[in-house]
C-alpha cells in the first residue's frame, strides 16, 4: 500500500479534524510528533524548538493554549498576541504540520486524543514531569527534550521592548 502524500492545506484544524488525520497518517506508517505551548511573541527559540521537534518525525503537530488558557497560566496581560494569530504564524512556518488549539491547563486531554508517537518540550522541563509523557510512552512513542536557545523567551521580548520603550 502507498503511503499517502502530507498534504499542506489548511494546518489550522480542530483536535478531532487533526486527532483523525493522525490516525491516518499513522496507519500509513507516518510518525506523528507533538508538541505544545502558549507561543506569545514567537522568537527564534521556538522556531529552533519547532524545527528540532520536526526533525524528529514525519508530521509536526502543535497544541497552542488559547487566549483564557494563556491568562491563567501568565497571569493578566497575556497573550500579547491573540490566538487566531498565533495560530495563523505557527501555520506559516515550514516545520509546522498542523496547529491545534486547546483550553485545559496542559494539553494532557490532547495528547490522549491525538495519540502522537513523539511528544517534544524544551529542556526546561525534566522528563518525568512531562505532561503525557505516560499516554506517550504507554504506547511505545518517546519523550524528548531538545536544547533551549538561552536568552529567548517571550518574556525576556517584553523586558526588552519595555527597557528601549521607557
Amino acid at each position: 500500500m502507498d503511503r499517502p502524500a502530507i498534504r499542506r492545506g489548511t494546518k489550522i484544524v480542530s483536535a478531532p479534524r487533526a486527532a483523525a488525520l493522525v490516525r491516518r497518517l499513522q496507519a500509513h506508517g507516518r510518525a506523528v510528533v507533538f508538541t505544545n505551548g502558549c507561543f506569545d511573541l514567537l522568537h527564534a527559540g521556538h522556531v529552533a524548538l519547532l524545527e528540532a521537534a520536526r526533525n524528529l518525525g514525519d508530521f509536526l503537530v502543535v497544541g497552542v493554549n488559547t487566549d483564557r488558557s494563556v491568562r491563567r497560566l501568565k497571569g493578566a496581560g497575556r497573550p500579547i498576541v491573540p490566538l487566531g494569530e498565533r495560530m495563523e504564524v505557527l501555520a506559516a512556518l515550514r516545520p509546522v504540520d498542523s496547529v491545534v488549539p486547546f483550553g485545559e491547563p496542559t494539553p494532557a486531554r490532547l495528547i490522549a486524543r491525538l495519540r502522537p508517537d513523539v511528544l517534544v518540550k524544551g529542556s526546561d522541563y525534566r522528563t518525568k514531569r512531562i505532561v503525557g509523557r505516560d499516554t506517550v510512552e504507554a504506547r511505545g512513542g518517546r519523550v524528548v527534550t531538545v536544547p533551549l536557545r538561552r536568552g529567548l523567551s517571550t518574556t525576556d521580548l517584553i523586558r526588552r521592548a519595555l527597557r528601549s520603550a521607557g
